[in-house]
């Protein structure tokens, strides 16, 4: 990776142009050879102007055959810049394209613990912002690379043919308007704009993931405490953008000054030359040339300032592409291994998650055997999760080893891994299109009557019955949507088609309203029935009939064992039960007074 941002920028679209590569050199050539033609009618210009107050009489010939061959040039460098962006655009589209697809093949092949780091809100902004802004580069800013170059060693040429004295008065404000943009294109400028584009990515994230979870934040009534994280990161923008506005402030404003005022330094060199015995007529012709290649030189800074900029931000966009990938590689081996038995076997696993001092699980050895279902339990953070995501292999342990069926899963081909687990996360993702499409998704040559079975299991089959179109319904479309406990319902429907051996729970219910509860309860029955499960519970009654109970904290087990020898046993189990049962206990009483009280049986 680091190898890669030391290759010259352009190097590194080349893995995203396909067969276009050749286009860029061919836009580079044709903007030079259009910056050439370009320059052509600004000489004869100066030849007209020299012949009508040098040759008033007798120079109407010469006049029309250089305005003629002014005309062709002028007509000529627009049709050759034309093509110059021809090709620039189709390399520039070419690479906008492919740089989406080899961003996306690159996402698919990410372990899936990369997907807890990064959001979706990121991704989308870090992959298409930045092939939107290296097409913006290649199609516009990049063909104007070859004219900032050659232009201006045409126009010095030029500068001290013609004139050398009043060229130098011209270059003045030329010089000047060079230093101010060195001086605006420093390091703290580049340390300023990097940040400007941290800011800019970390509020946009922030926008999607908010506006994505405003249904939550509505339902539990946090709106503002939820908003905090938005409002800083836009507060962050908003001081970025100023103490970033205030550093280009006075350079910008002398640059815009200077660049207009050729005409102040090229009046008293003019002066200067006829008081010293020049030709009137001759110093009048070279200062109007002056006065006309001036403000091409202002544009060509101006060029070359955006150019430089441009780069810069086209840089940084692939750089963020680049890095989003930068990611620890998980090896997986290319060599079947039959996985025979249905068990899941923790052997002394100990993780941390980067950036941590502490480690989520710490020498954690336990088995779920054939058939067997094994609830996790315990406060949040205590690493139940992380444990269900380790046996998914969305990491890779410290120590120890994570086993699958008595095999090591670092010794599973992923496709074998995958094929062997099912897993049903508190938050589901419903993909854009058909119900039937969600559910058959991942399984191959699936018969009618395996989906009709698998969204009956589901508790599934009264949703697809109430929608127009059943299972061909596609969501989002013609506002179209289900409820977290809908969608939940949806996914353990391609959970039980999918009919994997082994399955994870990460508190499917979590989410769902009572109704839900009661219908995804049932279905999670269904699932796990013959299946070896692991499962993860905040809501205690839903384990109280499992195999093995283990309660975690601070990424150790402290306890094990059924419900009721856990409930003997008086410990931090029990003082969960009791807590459970009191904030039940109080829940009921809370509705219960409440119906009262609309019934109009409390006195108030």
């Amino acid at each position: 990776m680091e190898q890669s941002k030391k290759q010259s920028l352009l190097s590194r679209f080349k893995p995203y142009m396909g067969s276009k590569k050749s286009l860029l050199p061919l836009a580079l050539f044709l903007s030079a050879v259009s910056a050439i033609l370009n320059m052509i009618p600004f000489v004869l210009i100066w030849y007209i102007i020299r012949e009508i107050l040098t040759n008033p009489s007798g120079g109407v010939a010469n006049v029309s055959n250089f305005a003629w061959l002014a005309f062709i040039a002028a007509i000529a460098g627009v049709v050759v810049y034309f093509l110059a962006l021809m090709c620039s655009h189709l390399a520039a589209f070419r690479v906008e394209v492919g740089l989406q697809k080899v961003s996306m093949k690159k996402v698919l092949s990410m372990p899936l613990g990369f997907f807890d780091t990064h959001s979706s809100g990121k991704l989308r902004k870090i992959i298409n912002d930045g092939a939107g802004t290296t097409h913006t580069f290649l199609a516009h800013q990049l063909p104007d690379m070859a004219a900032t170059m050659i232009s201006p060693i045409i126009l010095l040429i030029l500068i001290f043919t013609v004139e050398w004295k009043m060229g130098l008065a011209s270059l003045v404000p030329i010089i000047l308007g060079f230093i101010t943009m060195k001086f605006m294109t420093s390091t703290k400028g580049k340390e300023f704009q990097n940040r400007y584009f941290d800011s800019l990515e970390e509020m946009s994230a922030e926008s999607v993931e908010y506006v994505r979870g405003i249904p939550v934040v509505k339902t539990f009534g946090q709106s503002i405490f939820s908003f905090k994280r938005f409002y800083n990161s836009i507060i962050r923008y908003k001081e970025m953008v100023h103490a970033y506005t205030l550093l280009w402030r006075s350079p910008m404003s002398f640059y815009t000054i200077i660049m207009q005022s050729a005409a102040f330094f090229l009046i008293p060199m003019g002066i200067f030359l006829i008081g010293s015995g020049g030709d009137i007529a001759l110093v009048l012709s070279d200062f109007i040339f002056y006065l006309l290649i001036s403000p091409i030189f202002t544009m060509l800074l101006m060029k070359s300032m955006y150019f430089q900029q441009n780069t810069r931000i086209a840089e940084q966009a692939i750089n963020r592409v680049d890095n989003l990938f930068i990611y620890p590689d998980m090896v997986y081996t290319s060599q079947k291994v039959p996985v025979k038995k249905r068990t899941i076997e923790f052997k002394d696993v100990v993780f941390s998650y980067k950036g941590t001092d502490e480690p989520a699980v710490n020498g954690i050895s336990f088995q779920v055997n054939e058939g067997e279902t094994v609830a996790l339990v315990g406060s949040s953070g205590g690493g139940k999760t992380t444990l269900a995501r380790l046996g998914a292999r969305f990491f890779d342990v410290d120590r120890g080893q994570v086993l699958i069926g008595g095999i090591d899963v670092k010794d599973i081909g992923k496709e074998d891994l995958m094929d062997h687990i099912s897993f049903v996360f508190q938050s589901t993702k419903l993909l854009n299109g058909s119900l039937r499409d969600n559910i058959i998704f991942g399984k191959e040559d699936v018969k009618e009557e395996e989906l009709i079975r698998a969204v009956e299991l589901s508790q599934s089959k009264e949703i697809i019955d109430a929608l127009e179109n059943g299972l061909e319904t596609v969501i989002g479309s013609k506002g179209t949507y289900l409820s977290g406990g809908e969608q939940q319902r949806i996914a353990l429907a391609r959970a039980i088609l999918k009919d994997s051996p082994i399955v994870f729970l990460d508190e499917a219910t979590a989410f769902a309203d009572p109704e839900n509860e009661h219908l995804i309860q049932r279905a999670l029955k269904e699932l796990s029935k013959d299946k070896t499960t692991l499962m993860i519970a905040h809501r205690l009654t839903s384990v109280t009939d499992v195999d093995k109970i283990l309660v975690i904290d601070q990424g150790k087990i402290i306890e094990a064992g059924s419900h009721k020898e856990l409930i003997d046993k008086a410990g931090q189990y029990k003082k969960m039960w009791d807590e459970y049962q009191t904030s039940v206990a109080w829940k009921l009483e809370s509705d219960h007074a409440s119906e009262k009280s609309e019934k109009g049986d409390l006195n108030v």
